[in-house]
């Protein structure tokens, strides 16, 4: 049996192409922050996690460009041999700082900190427990530490108190979860479940890589959103949602991070993040902590959003934050409520099974602190035209 065989059988995404119904890699030319060009034509985005709207800032601009004339490009190698920079490790100072820890520890990515971090934790006599909706670089974190994986229903803390009761007391336990669920929108019960993980000597690792910026008295996160940060032993983040860049980091007490540091595979046969991305998110941390103003704005989006959804007749499940589903059901008609809305001028994302529960295909829209009024409600116009056309409301 050749083992490319599955390839040459894979044509789904070859008949989604000649059908019109193909909504992934989609080649955008360029645009700012809420208006992206896709063959000459504009697009009202409301499909991007660029939540401060900060990718196109002229602090972060220019701090990418000093760094790059500075620094270089890159520095073709890893963190742990000659890819440390001294704003490498300020930014982990800050960032610390910021999400109230010992320390932090930057990685390449927001998939390899999950990957290296859950990996390097868990062994073969460990036990994991993750909410159902966690992110799939968490899964995979899970699967590569060797650690049995239990999970509980979505946000289901009755489940979660009775996987852990049935647990040995000998048996290293790690609670993984989502502070803002990406394609739910809603918030992890964090309170209740530091209870519960007290209650069973375990730890708790957050992932707010839709949290940070978004969440928190400064924009710090759930653990800060709730007043728990003590109680919470991990703050995962990304640097490609609200920073507008790309790159992860975690937090932790010191110890911690210094073993994650010395023993993340992820990290340590990873090349550093270049010295212009390191630039540009703590141009774009200064600014999440100096303008609140458009956290503020955030949300009253979020908040206009959802509640028009919902006048509509949309399902929106069970969003609470600027991350908001329209929940279909149904993938085709899903396919061909976003091709619609993608010819009348509207991008969001169509996401269906095994991103989201069988039979719960969605538009996952976001928005941007940057959307005026105008596309806001012209956006609204067109999900109302078209869900009325498709039968969805």
């Amino acid at each position: 049996m050749d083992v490319f065989q599955k390839c040459f059988d894979f044509k789904d995404a070859e008949i989604a192409r000649r059908q019109g119904y193909y909504p992934y890699f989609i080649p955008f030319s360029g645009g700012d922050d809420t208006i992206m060009i896709y063959k000459g034509s504009e697009k009202i985005m409301i499909g991007s996690n660029n939540y401060l709207g900060l990718t196109h800032h002229p602090k972060v601009l220019e701090a990418a460009e000093k760094a790059l004339k500075e620094y270089g490009t890159g520095r073709t190698g890893s963190r742990f041999l000659n890819g440390t920079l001294d704003i490498h490790e300020q930014f982990e100072r800050e960032l610390a700082e910021f999400t109230g820890k010992g320390a932090a520890l930057i990685f390449s990515a927001g998939f390899l900190v999950n990957l290296g971090t859950i990996s390097t934790l868990l062994g073969k006599k460990d036990t994991v427990i993750i909410d159902r909706l966690d992110h799939a670089s968490i899964i995979d974190g899970c699967r590569l530490s060797g650690a049995a994986i239990r999970r509980y229903q979505h946000n289901n803390l009755t489940e979660l108190h009775e996987i852990l009761g049935s647990l040995p007391e000998d048996t290293g336990k790690l609670i993984v979860v989502d502070g803002v669920f990406s394609m739910e929108g809603d918030i992890a019960p964090l309170p209740d479940i530091c209870k519960i993980v007290q209650e069973f000597g375990a730890r708790l690792m957050v992932d707010d890589a839709h949290s940070i910026g978004v969440l928190g008295p400064n924009g710090n996160g759930t653990a800060a959103h709730f007043g728990v940060t003590d109680q919470v032993d991990l703050i995962m983040g990304t640097f490609s949602k609200s920073f507008g860049a790309v790159g992860g980091f975690i937090a932790g007490d010191t110890e911690v991070i210094e073993y994650i540091k010395h023993k993340s595979r992820s990290l340590i046969f990873t090349a550093s993040l270049p010295p212009s991305v390191v630039a540009s998110t703590r141009a774009a941390l200064d600014i999440i902590k100096n303008e609140p103003e458009r956290r503020r704005r955030l949300w009253e989006i979020g908040d206009y959003m959802r509640s028009e959804y919902r006048k509509m007749g949309f399902n929106t499940g069970t969003s609470e934050t600027p991350v908001i589903p329209v929940i279909i059901g149904d993938n085709m008609k899903t396919f061909h409520f976003w091709k619609t809305l993608f010819e009348e001028g509207v991008y969001t994302n169509a996401v269906i099974y095994p991103a989201v529960p069988i039979d719960s295909a969605r538009l996952r829209t976001s928005y941007i602190a940057t959307h005026t009024q105008e596309q806001l409600d012209f956006v609204l116009e067109k999900f109302y035209k078209t869900g009325k056309a498709l039968e969805v409301i």
